[in-house]
């Protein structure tokens, strides 16, 4: 299966020109998907907030589906290498994304929880081999550059998502069947799309290019060590979900719940050009640029604690900024430790560790916040955690001379 005349099993010949059609292919499809789950996730604080949830259930909730989503990328990812049925599992995983739509159709708490963490389960199922697959057509193109432009384009989506789920909510006088129901629209985009670009892209990309490669060949120590600094980093991050939890509070009781969506498109939008300039800069400076994102971490909570929506807006900025890195040059180092035969196992396993430090945090921030610690307490518990991770970081930097696979 080819693209332009070129067939992307011939990872060492793909023209730039071919990567970057494909690159685009595998956007759109992720564009159309953000508009709608990001919509989901931007309302979500409010929607369980207007169902009777506290700050902990809320941060408990997306600490659990931050869990699943990324722990169950552990087995995904594995079965992905193992089976070559890397398309089957982009499928699956989009298809699940129709559990948003349907939160409009219940207010029973229980029943949202489960759809949310549905929604999460699809994330676990399509993104190792979404990532396998921008990947392998990366090689002239930088795998900085390669994701960098993918979440760009995954981006636009989620601004879009929110802006528009915001106006139905506004025009509709806060009705969350009307807004949930309008995403049924972007869902049915986002299937045709998909089965496009399929077609476009290639059945057996996976197969024709990791065929001949070793499949027993461990996860280095180097990238053990890159989790564990990234898991620091995580914990030490609190989740978007409690930041706008926090503007909720705010809102809500001016009858303004229609903002909260708006907040969170100001995180997707400083999130969509961070990742195509650190996608540069990290092809260029290499797993170095990685302490940035480390820093500006520590930020977002005080900004938070500080109290206001001016604060709550300022935190929604600098996750932003730290997303959009972790959503791009995060996963791109892992292709500086694992060659390619094992990227699907490796980015579950990463994936895993950001799910782990993503449940952990939910909880204990959203138990300092349900409970008022001060922002001296917030501060000491992220600035030690960060730096943890800054150490961490510059060891998994030194513990390796050379990517695991350069030729791919």
């Amino acid at each position: 299966m080819s693209i332009g005349g070129e067939s992307l099993a011939d990872g060492l010949k793909i023209s730039k020109r071919t990567a970057y059609i494909a690159i685009l292919a595998m956007g759109i499809v992720s564009m159309l998907g953000d508009i709608v789950y990001e919509s989901g996730r931007g309302i979500a604080p409010d929607y369980l907030l207007f169902l009777g949830a506290s700050a902990l259930l809320v941060g408990a909730v997306s600490g659990v589906g931050e869990f699943v989503g990324y722990s169950a990328r552990l087995v995904s990812g594995s079965l992905s290498d193992r089976s070559k049925a890397y398309w089957l599992f982009i499928f699956a995983g989009y298809g699940l994304i129709l559990a948003i739509p349907l939160m409009g159709f219940t207010f029973s708490l229980e029943l949202v929880i489960v759809l949310l963490l549905l929604e999460r389960l699809g994330k676990a199922l399509r993104s190792p081999s979404r990532d396998t697959v921008v990947s392998i057509i990366s090689k002239n193109v930088g795998t900085g550059k390669a994701f960098g432009l993918h979440e760009a384009i995954d981006q636009i989506g989620a601004i879009i998502g929110p802006l528009i789920f915001s106006a139905v909510l506004l025009f509709t006088a806060n009705s969350y069947p009307a807004a949930f129901g309008f995403l049924l629209i972007p869902f049915a985009l986002m299937v045709m799309a998909i089965i496009y670009t399929y077609r476009k892209v290639g059945k057996s990309v996976e197969a024709e290019v990791v065929k001949d490669i070793d499949e027993k060949v461990p996860l280095s120590c180097g990238f053990w060590i890159y989790c564990l600094a990234v898991f620091l980093n995580t914990l030490g991050l609190i989740p978007v979900a409690l930041i706008l939890f926090s503007g909720s509070l705010i809102l809500q009781p001016l009858g303004q719940a229609w903002m909260v969506p708006l907040l969170y498109v100001v995180v997707q939008a400083v999130d969509a050009p961070m990742a195509l300039v650190s996608g540069h800069l990290f092809d260029k400076l290499g797993m170095k640029i990685l302490a940035l994102p480390f820093v500006l971490s520590v930020f977002p909570v005080l900004l938070v604690s500080f109290g206001g929506l001016a604060g709550v807006i300022a935190a929604c900025v600098m996750f932003g900024l730290v997303l959009g890195m972790q959503e791009s040059i995060y996963r791109a180092a892992v292709c500086e430790f694992i060659p390619l035969c094992k990227r699907g196992t490796a980015y579950g396993v990463f994936n895993t560790v950001l799910g782990v430090g993503t449940l952990a945090s939910g909880v204990i921030f959203g138990f300092l916040l349900d409970y008022g610690y001060s922002w001296i307490v917030l501060a000491g518990l992220v600035l030690l955690l960060q730096v943890g991770a800054i150490v961490t970081l510059n060891r998994a930097r030194t513990s390796f001379q050379t990517p695991a696979n350069p030729s791919i």
